[in-house]
């Protein structure tokens, strides 16, 4: 999956790891493709890159889950 750089050098997240970005965006994907969320359609069917901008644009958030 590859971010937009300006994107990920602006994101304020709790924690700017790529790997959790990553993760954060792919499980959003997940869930927006089983919802069959309206959005996906607005971006021409691309789910990822939908997960991505909700993420970078703060409309979610996300959490690290200590195990």
């Amino acid at each position: 999956m590859i971010f937009p750089l300006e994107q990920l050098v602006k994101f304020t997240g709790e924690d700017q790891n790529i790997y959790e970005i990553t993760c954060a965006a792919s499980h959003r994907a997940y869930q927006l493709s089983k919802l069959e969320d309206p959005v996906i359609a607005q971006n021409d069917g691309k789910v990822v890159s939908t997960a991505a901008q909700q993420l970078f644009t703060q409309q979610i958030k996300y959490i690290r889950e200590e195990k």
